[in-house]
């Protein structure tokens, strides 16, 4: 047992005495996503005090709390194979006035691990659901990668496994004018490089930039953000650099602007020549711009060379 954390659980009950911990309540505790330090003093008082803590893994939680020094707590498996019939078991424990904690194997609870079946069956048992903040490897991510924009962002977790699935998901993602959080596996995350680059390729974003977190908050913690074209050349050439634990932030797709003064002096050559149509798809294709812009340019274009 560590006496460090000893003296932390000492000092978070001490901390938390002028605080109400009611009972007959569900708390959802937010738990490291590596580095054993990032609790709250309040998630310890808690666990403290917690007369039985569901989790999605006994045995990992078990020694989550031997760490801490809060050995002995009575654990209860509640997992994504299991949680609307360990539901009922958590009721029952509220119905006789406990504090149930829930905790996942790492992070908070509920975003994409289990736990939501069990707020919302706990809360049409018309008990009360307490949320305490902590580590999310999703905003963790989020927060080194720079992004500056208004509106959020979009959470889509793991990608599917199913080509089709994952490619829908995919260019939606990269469609986004948000940023998108994807989490993947390591095994398949050479592909999902070059399913990105596939993208930007078909899109003429090859700048688009990514930011890969390998890692978060553990002893070989890796964060780069760089254009997303660059990304399978780092994997060839750092074994290290596909290995681990990602989360990936595709940041916001650019702001579309208007062809600029080379765009329209192309466009304008291959008017005098073509028609609309042709014209604007091989300024597309030179330029990289959308051609929708350079349509409505081109009827400017034609318009004037007209007058």
């Amino acid at each position: 047992m560590s006496t460090k954390y000893d003296a932390a659980v000492l000092g978070a009950i001490a901390a938390c005495d002028n605080q109400t911990i009611p009972q007959a309540s569900l708390y959802m505790v937010a738990t490291p996503i590596g580095n054993l330090a990032d609790i709250s003093l309040r998630a310890l008082a808690v666990l403290h005090h917690a007369d039985i803590i569901a989790c999605e893994d006994t045995r990992h939680t078990g020694q989550l709390l031997h760490t801490y020094g809060l050995p002995g707590k009575s654990l209860i498996a509640v997992h994504q194979h299991n949680e609307m019939q360990a539901a009922q078991e958590v009721i029952h424990r509220l119905s006789d006035g406990q504090r149930v904690v829930y905790v996942s194997d790492a992070g908070t609870p509920a975003i994409s691990d289990p736990g939501a079946r069990l707020v919302q069956q706990v809360q049409k048992a018309g008990y009360r659901t307490i949320p305490l903040p902590g580590a999310s490897s999703v905003v963790t991510a989020l927060s080194v990668a720079g992004v500056v924009q208004e509106g959020g962002f979009t959470f889509i977790g793991f990608l599917p496994s199913g080509a089709n699935e994952r490619k829908k998901i995919l260019q939606s993602a990269f469609a986004e004018p948000r940023a998108a959080i994807v989490f993947e596996a390591p095994h398949r995350i050479e592909a999902l490089a070059k399913e990105l680059v596939s993208l930007a390729t078909d899109s003429h974003t090859l700048d688009r930039t990514l930011t890969i977190a390998r890692e978060l908050t553990k002893q070989f913690e890796d964060i780069v953000t760089l254009p997303v074209a660059q990304w399978p050349e780092r994997l060839m050439h750092d074994p290290n650099a596909s290995r681990g634990e990602f989360v990936i932030v595709i940041h916001p797709a650019p702001t579309e602007q208007g062809p600029t003064k080379v765009d329209t002096r192309v466009l304008a050559l291959l008017l005098k020549e073509l028609p609309v149509k042709t014209a604007v798809r091989l300024c597309a294709e030179i330029t990289g711009q959308a051609k929708n812009a350079l349509y409505e340019k081109a009827l400017e274009l034609k318009h004037e060379m007209s007058d």
